[in-house]
């Protein structure tokens, strides 16, 4: 029971920091977990759903949902013109700046996974 309890505060905390972010960054988290994983380098969108352990599907909405607003931009494979990658826009890079600057407390068990 001591587990199932640890796992329900860690859900709890991390609920109210994806509802903080969403109100401060107008992205969700998961938008903003795509824009972390381009921050080195361009990826196609099956190497995002590794990155961010979501499905294709899933992880192709959120790809069109953050092209939509203007922060990544489809490249097409140099070798394999039918292969497509994703990179940061100019606003892209801002974005990831000012979430990386941000000031959103973590709370209960999340304090402790950043220092």
């Amino acid at each position: 029971m001591k587990k199932l309890c640890a796992i329900r505060d860690v859900c709890r905390a991390l609920g109210e920091y994806e509802q903080d972010f969403l109100n401060v960054h107008s992205i969700s988290l998961n938008e903003g977990m795509v824009l972390c994983s381009l921050k080195e380098k361009r990826l196609s969108s099956g190497e995002i759903a590794k990155q961010i352990n979501l499905t294709c599907s899933n992880t192709s909405k959120l790809i069109r949902n953050i092209e939509d607003k203007g922060l990544i931009e489809r490249v097409m494979g140099e070798e394999d013109r039918r292969q497509m990658y994703f990179s940061l826009t100019q606003k892209g890079f801002e974005m990831v700046n000012e979430i990386e600057n941000d000031n959103i407390p973590l709370s209960g068990p999340l304090k402790k996974l950043v220092k």
